[in-house]
């Protein structure tokens, strides 16, 4: 309700002859907790000490000072201001306004063109593309969305899991038990159990540890047979998850992994001692911090270790991109890595050090517990996408067999349950892998917000809705919650990226539907009245807000279902 919040704002403002500044006034404003108290709210508690004057007598004289036509009338109620707007001419503005800005509803130029590069999805290569891997990938992506709608260029960083010493273990238990042919046809999942053999060996036979490290070491130092079979791993890896990208529409800007800062570390490590920052702990290169656990750069062995990496892709992004903030969405379990990082950057007298932000998130559990690569319990991401598919193909069967392109809308509703599964949650929160909470098709789901843009839009045809034109005179007032429900687009949007929470937004598109759906269920829409083309506009202008927040986290609208 941004708009007519800084109309009561302005009221306000003007009442009060200048006591408070008008940007405070529009930031204490609020939405009455119910219905019939108003649409907006101003307390005045924090007036009565500059007033000298009871909340309940200053709410008083404030009451009843309108002179905005968007307001039926303002009253008090205790130490409140509460005000009405005025239902029929706020109702045409709002449809009027979604109607001509279709799409770029919502958008805010907050970030002015600047870049935001942000670190998402990763994973390591040679392993599946696990459920654990889902969170970092559809936040980041959302986040992405969000960044962009408001106003910056986003740049999508996948920084692939493709250096350390796991792959010199990857590679002794290739040379020890790998079968080439087998790799072959199978690529991750052979490596995937070569990868749990070393570990379950390794527990018997500890000498596999060194030998892990001496064959990455070799990596480090370029020797041919190892680097030969790095870039195989690497390369089976990458086309493993270009199809799980592709299935979830996801697109990158650089999947430079962290092996492309091999030769941009040497920089890093001149900077530190240049600064006098670096010193010796035990053999190994450090940087002391101030409460924080010294952040170890160098280990004994010569070999690098993530924060090196880290400190070069930070700089270089920055140099490259040019960009004010740099987005980490990385596991909460990481927080101390990226306090070490951004306080290292910070000591060296980086400018971009300031704009560096971790975004952190829960994990997605498995019967309570971690899901672990290493111990070989996963649940593949692409499976669970394919079973989700497949599930929305059966439906679309069921209870819709003409449809048309029914692949298409299968993928679409499908991959669309397993991302909103995720987004409607907050990110800080652990999720529990359920499949078939996952797929479930009715209540808090992607697929109920996508039936409710595919139904306004089949209104919309058999309406044989061309647009609206003059006036929109809505008269129901069964209408009112979807119309405030419009409104609050702009503020969650915002509010999104404010918090790096894209829960924000599958929240706000879920109260939208309900709204919709249960002013759907109280009025005839194809009845011939006066009141049609209005209801249509209505419905219109529902299939806009909905297909651009579905957008918004990576999730597309279908016409029809």
């Amino acid at each position: 309700m941004k708009n007519f919040k800084d109309s009561f704002a302005d009221v306000l403002f003007e009442a009060l002859d200048g006591h408070l500044d008008k940007q405070k006034i529009s930031l204490m404003i609020e939405k009455p907790k119910f219905e019939h108290m108003g649409d907006l709210a101003f307390p005045c508690f924090e007036l009565a000490k500059i007033l000298r004057k009871s909340p309940q007598g200053i709410a008083a004289d404030l009451a009843g000072k309108n002179g905005s036509p968007f307001f039926e009338k303002i009253e008090a109620a205790g130490g409140y201001v509460n005000a009405f707007l005025e239902k029929g001419i706020v109702t045409a503005s709002v449809i009027r306004q979604v109607l001509t800005e279709k799409e770029a509803y919502g958008d805010a130029n907050l970030g002015n063109g600047q870049a935001i590069t942000i670190d998402l999805s990763s994973p390591n290569i040679a392993k599946p593309f696990s459920m654990g891997h889902l969170r970092s990938t559809v936040i980041g992506n959302a986040l992405a969305l969000i960044s962009e709608k408001c106003g910056y260029r986003a740049i999508r960083i996948n920084h692939l899991g493709d250096w350390g010493t796991q792959f010199g273990k990857l590679i002794v238990a290739y040379k020890l038990w790998g079968n080439e042919e087998k790799v072959k046809q199978q690529p991750i999942k052979e490596l995937l159990k070569l990868y749990v053999q070393f570990h379950e060996e390794a527990e018997a036979n500890p000498e596999l540890e060194d030998m892990g490290r001496q064959w990455f070491k070799k990596l480090e130092d370029e020797d041919g047979g190892a680097l030969s079979l790095w870039k195989w791993f690497r390369e089976e890896s990458l086309k493993e998850f270009s199809k799980i990208y592709d299935l979830l529409g996801i697109r990158f800007d650089s999947t430079n992994g962290e092996a492309f800062y091999n030769d941009k570390m040497d920089r890093v490590v001149e900077l530190l001692k240049e600064k006098k920052l670096l010193i010796e702990s035990d053999g190994a290169q450090v940087v002391q911090l101030e409460d924080l656990p010294p952040c170890l750069i160098k280990k004994k062995d010569g070999t690098t270790l993530y924060a090196t990496r880290d400190l070069a892709a930070a700089i270089y992004r920055h140099e490259t991109y040019g960009s004010v903030q740099s987005l980490y969405v990385v596991g909460n379990e990481q927080s101390l890595h990226f306090k070490q990082l951004f306080s290292v950057l910070e000591k060296m007298g980086f400018t971009c050090a300031g704009g560096l932000v971790h975004i952190p998130f829960g994990m997605m559990l498995k019967d309570g517990k971690k899901m672990s690569t290493r111990k070989g319990k996963v649940v593949l991401l692409e499976e669970v996408l394919h079973e989700a598919i497949s599930l929305a193909l059966e439906d679309i069967l069921k209870k819709n067999p003409d449809l048309p392109a029914k692949e298409k809308v299968a993928r679409q509703v499908g991959t669309g349950a397993v991302i909103f599964h995720d987004l409607k949650n907050f990110r800080m929160n652990d999720i529990e892998f359920s499949l078939e909470d996952m797929l479930r098709f009715e209540g808090e789901t992607g697929p109920y917000v996508q039936y409710t843009h595919a139904r306004a839009a089949s209104l919309l045809r058999k309406g044989k809705f061309a647009g609206s034109s003059g006036d929109i005179q809505l008269e129901d007032p069964e209408a009112w919650p979807v119309v405030t429900a419009l409104m609050a687009f702009p503020e969650a949007v915002k509010r999104a990226f404010a918090e790096y929470d894209p829960s924000q937004i599958a929240k706000y598109v879920i109260e939208l539907s309900r709204a919709f759906n249960k002013y759907y269920a109280s009025v005839r829409f194809l009845e011939e009245s006066s009141q049609k083309q209005a209801r249509l506009s209505l419905a219109y202008s529902v299939t806009i807000v909905l297909k651009e927040g579905l957008r918004l986290l990576g999730i597309e609208a279908p016409k029809e279902m």
